[in-house]
């Protein structure tokens, strides 16, 4: 057909009416009273709600963090025993060694030395039976470095907390750049006496 033809201008094609386009939320609504925006953030409900959670869009989570307080309604008492245990992860501890092993292990070892466990105790899983417990303990090997420090606090090998403390004291005051008009040699002494003396505190001898 020829776009100069009479019959042309009759030819009209309908319009197909427009179609609103679908929005589709990505995740739930804003629970921040009278917002319709989208709760892209998560923001936790309180103590003793872990793992509940409100969604907020990023203005009002913003605003809501701002006044969020986990501690509230808490003593000064309960939230330093909570930060404590935040330590272990809120698990029961016990201390390691004889003094801190819980009831059912001195159970145990008060059977075994009464007579009541029918098999053999050879690695000391309950304790030292009472005649090795009672016999003369070993004296403690002294490594290299530990005499090295004991010698330059002048200390023998076998000397008692006590005297390495009292010992440091003296030997402190007594090099103090104070008490020998900033002698450098003194300073020199006075850093060989403090390091030996960490050395032994680190190694538990003071």
């Amino acid at each position: 057909m020829k776009l100069n033809s009479p019959l042309f201008d009759r030819i009209r094609a309908a319009r197909q009416p427009k179609e609103e386009p679908v929005v589709q939320r990505r995740g739930p609504l804003c629970q921040w009273p009278g917002c319709q925006g989208e709760g892209t953030h998560r923001a936790p409900k309180g103590r003793g709600r872990d793992g509940d959670y409100l969604h907020f869009c990023l203005d009002h989570v913003r605003q809501y963090n701002q006044s969020y307080n986990y501690f509230a309604g808490m003593s000064d008492d309960e939230v330093a025993a909570w930060q404590k245990a935040a330590i272990t992860g809120h698990r029961p501890t016990w201390k390691m060694g004889v003094n801190g092993v819980h009831a059912a292990a001195h159970k145990a070892e008060a059977a075994y030395e009464a007579g009541e466990f029918a098999y053999g105790n050879p690695f000391r899983v309950f304790g030292a039976p009472a005649d090795e417990a009672k016999a003369e303990p070993r004296g403690r090997m002294i490594r290299n470095g530990e005499r090295k420090a004991l010698a330059a606090l002048d200390l023998e090998v076998d000397a008692t907390r006590e005297e390495i403390k009292a010992r440091f004291k003296v030997l402190a005051k007594r090099h103090h750049p104070d008490v020998n008009g900033g002698d450098t040699s003194s300073e020199e002494k006075l850093r060989d006496i403090i390091s030996a003396y960490n050395y032994l505190k680190g190694a538990g001898l003071c």
